[in-house]
């Protein structure tokens, strides 16, 4: 198959002087925008104490770990802004994301010491089991770097109970490890109650020398009869218990290393921790690159730092995602899916640090006088989504699904085609058919929205809302997400509000103010950040980050999958070069 995929067919064109000139404006609301990010970023970093009270007490952080660890450059952060309940903390209290550690692609996830010594918190089981999510869908190692008190008691109601409170994670790490996904864990610090089963859950569990685990801790273990209440007796007995139990905390390292051997291994320094987690990802499963890669890894043929000048932050100028593409992929080269089919949609497949990856993104710009097909009375606008787009994503990805190959959707759509028309065209039952042939591919998928996230289209282009397969979602500094755009929401939600108020001869401005009050609200609630913070996207990256978390994805996936297709057996660049098969001329009869 080597001819199909070595050298693909090109893709993009280079912009020129009066191109960048043209966008110079929309790169320094695009700086603007990256810089409140940085300052977002750099407020959740600076949660909790002062990273100089941990390095005072001879600890490292969380921060100061993972630096450790991973290899330079590959740690891809996720859910950084991520605050799900909105606590006072100001973050979730985990830092996750992608690394390569050992050779090794894994999900890192470790609890930030500084902000109540890595507790459980509002928020938190969300952001955790979006990380075991994670491992489970790109089937990589999952490393813990668990440094956690257990419970905020004083808002257990906030993170004990509930379908997805903390304990669910117990039961992912067991669901992981049924499927044959590693948990490797380096254990710091007190690790009561809650901390306790983090500690315990995982796989291999590595292990400071002051570190401990425990079912309950010594202030637990202090209060575990209840009386009805407290007086001065029993107050005594609280101090003299508390100080002895701090003295020798449960679950030490002469209880879990030297009786249950619970510990696998037990390091003088934190240091030598993070050194065997850096062995043990040696060690995990994994096919070399070559044995995946269909071509030597390239750059693309043009700068990443064209993007800013390539996607508008104006959601209504139009822009080419062919160009946009061709910034993100091996060579700037694809083979393209029935390019003459669903014009408002582009299918292919490209390559990704030489690994084979479908791709599909929204095109812009009007679609020409007979399209769609099946409307007279308006024409086909890019964004939107008609018939032929929805045949054809349900296509590929069902050819992507029997290829075993990972897809990455780019979203910047307005919705599906709405009214009579489109619904006498089966434009709803074709949407839920997306979703069903993405439901049976059981290959990963990874999202950008490149800029607007809208309606129902949100859900069926590899949204997580109604993906069972999406392992995260990228926003850019031109991302919005809503179910409708503002003035939209408003005049659905006013429109005969403003007829009866004028039938009854009464002023309309108190209606128009309410009418931009929502408006205002809804481009509020879909900017960048908070999109971040509610988990709409996963992370918020700069345009030139695009590729680097493509490269991520791509190198996990093709890490240790569950299941292959040989290269020689796929379906899908014999489709899409099957032309050169047409063209080719009967063999003549020799004599």
């Amino acid at each position: 198959m080597r001819p199909y995929f070595e050298k693909m067919d090109p893709l993009g064109k280079p912009l020129s002087p009066v191109d960048l000139d043209e966008m110079a404006d929309n790169r320094i609301r695009v700086a603007a925008v990256l810089e409140e990010l940085r300052a977002e970023v750099t407020r959740v970093k600076s949660a909790g104490l002062p990273a100089e009270k941990i390095h005072e007490r001879g600890e490292m952080t969380v921060w100061d770990r993972i630096e450790y660890l991973v290899e330079p450059g590959t740690f891809r952060p996720l859910h950084t802004l991520y605050n799900p309940r909105q606590n006072e903390e100001g973050t979730t209290g985990v830092v996750d994301g992608l690394a390569r550690i050992g050779g090794r692609w894994c999900v890192l996830v470790g609890f930030d010491n500084k902000v109540l010594a890595g507790a459980w918190i509002a928020g938190q089981a969300e952001n955790q089991l979006r990380v075991t999510d994670l491992a489970k869908r790109l089937h990589v190692p999952l490393v813990w770097l668990v440094n956690c008190s257990g419970v905020k008691l004083t808002q257990q109601d906030e993170v004990y109970a509930d379908r997805r409170g903390h304990g669910a994670t117990f039961f992912r790490h067991a669901e992981l490890e049924k499927l044959g996904v590693p948990i490797l864990a380096g254990i710091y610090g007190t690790n009561p109650a809650g901390g306790g089963y983090q500690s315990i859950s995982p796989t291999v569990l590595f292990a400071h020398k002051n570190a401990n685990m425990a079912v309950g801790g010594g202030g637990i273990v202090s209060g575990m009869s209840p009386t009805g209440g407290f007086d001065e007796a029993s107050a005594e007995q609280i101090i003299e218990a508390a100080r002895r139990f701090k003295e020798v905390p449960p679950g030490s390292v002469r209880t879990h290393y030297d009786a249950t051997g619970f510990f696998r291994a037990v390091f003088d320094t934190e240091t030598e921790v993070l050194d065997a987690l850096r062995e043990h990802m040696a060690q995990m499963p994994g096919y070399d690159p070559k044995f995946f890669r269909v071509a030597a890894p390239a750059e693309p043929r043009y700068p990443l730092s064209d993007l800013a000048s390539l996607v508008p932050l104006n959601q209504k100028a139009v822009y080419s995602f062919d160009d946009v593409l061709a910034r993100l992929v091996d060579g700037s080269e694809h083979l393209e899916f029935r390019p003459g089919f669903g014009p408002e949609v582009y299918t292919g497949l490209v390559k990704v640090d030489g690994f084979l990856v479908g791709a599909i993104g929204n095109r812009q710009g009007l679609l020409g006088a007979t399209y769609p097909e099946y409307a007279t009375d308006y024409i086909g606008i890019g964004g939107k989504l008609y018939r032929q787009g929805l045949i054809k994503m349900n296509e590929f990805v069902t050819l992507c699904g029997r290829d075993r190959l990972p897809i990455i959707w780019f979203q910047d759509t307005t919705g599906i085609d709405v009214g009579d028309t489109a619904e006498k065209a089966e434009l709803l039952g074709l949407g839920q058919s997306l979703i069903y042939s993405i439901e049976q591919t059981g290959v990963p998928m990874m999202l950008a929205v490149l800029r607007k996230g809208t309606a129902a289209a949100h859900y069926v282009m590899g949204g997580p809302t109604a993906n069972n397969h999406n392992a995260f979602t990228l926003g850019t500094p031109a991302t919005e997400i809503y179910v409708m755009h503002g003035e939209t929401a408003a005049v659905a939600s006013f429109s005969r509000r403003l007829v009866k108020e004028q039938e009854a001869g009464r002023p309309l401005k108190p209606v128009i103010d309410q009418m931009n009050a929502l408006a205002r609200l809804y481009h509020d609630q879909s900017r960048p950040a908070y999109c971040a913070k509610r988990g709409f996207v996963d992370e918020v990256v700069a345009f030139d980050d695009l590729r680097r978390y493509m490269v991520a994805f791509a190198g996990s996936v093709y890490q240790n999958p569950s299941s292959i297709c040989p290269h020689h057996h796929m379906l899908l660049p014999r489709l899409i070069r099957s032309q050169i098969v047409k063209g080719l001329e009967r063999p003549k009869k020799t004599r």
